[in-house]
């Protein structure tokens, strides 16, 4: 923890870097990916602060749209999407991901309960994880269906629907290889996940 707090301690030490950021935020993408330490989508992407909006969650999970029950995912979406216009919105899933193992294995989450209770969301999609990616540690083929899941919710949310009527949103799929660095977006031409 050391070195982080150094490292905070001297960031603001660069005030002149900063102040166009107090004027406000234009990002044009939300940036919908895993909380995982090991994904940190301004390091893949290059962005600098005020271009990527973010959600983090655990297995970049989007619960489906319940509008008597609002959460913290669904005001993210829909103020990324109303209020800062972004005109992209990527799911970002990524290889050895926690989440989507511990489904494709049926691992026991009882003495996780809100981490149980948060991943059957994830399970209510169009297909079921491959079953193949039980003995692959990167879990590869499961969480790109994952990520297809969650863009199938997404088109669920009033907000992007209506966005995406008007041919004024796009959405992308990208799937990140934490052991290689490399990205690689779906196309729905090949229906496959290829490099960008």
């Amino acid at each position: 923890m050391q070195p982080l707090i150094e490292n905070a301690r001297t960031f603001g030490q660069r005030p002149e870097e900063f102040a166009k950021l107090a004027e406000g935020q234009s990002p044009q993408v939300l940036f919908i990916t895993c909380s995982d330490s090991r994904v940190v989508p301004t390091l893949i992407t290059g962005a600098r602060p005020g271009e990527l909006f973010e959600l983090r969650t655990a297995g970049n999970i989007v619960p489906p749209y319940a509008s008597a029950l609002p959460t913290g995912e669904a005001a993210t979406i829909e103020y990324a999407v109303e209020v800062l216009g972004v005109s992209d919105i990527v799911v970002c899933g990524h290889s050895h991901c926690g989440a989507v193992g511990a489904l494709v294995r049926g691992d026991d989450l009882t003495a996780v309960p809100a981490v149980r209770d948060w991943l059957a969301h994830a399970a209510e999609g169009p297909e079921a994880p491959d079953p193949a990616d039980t003995d692959d540690p990167t879990v590869a083929s499961a969480v790109q269906n994952h990520v297809l899941t969650q863009l199938l919710r997404l088109r669920s949310y009033p907000c992007v629907e209506q966005r995406l009527a008007k041919d004024q949103l796009r959405l992308r799929g990208w799937y990140y290889e934490v052991h290689t660095g490399s990205v690689r977006e779906h196309r729905a031409a090949t229906d496959a996940f290829e490099a960008l």
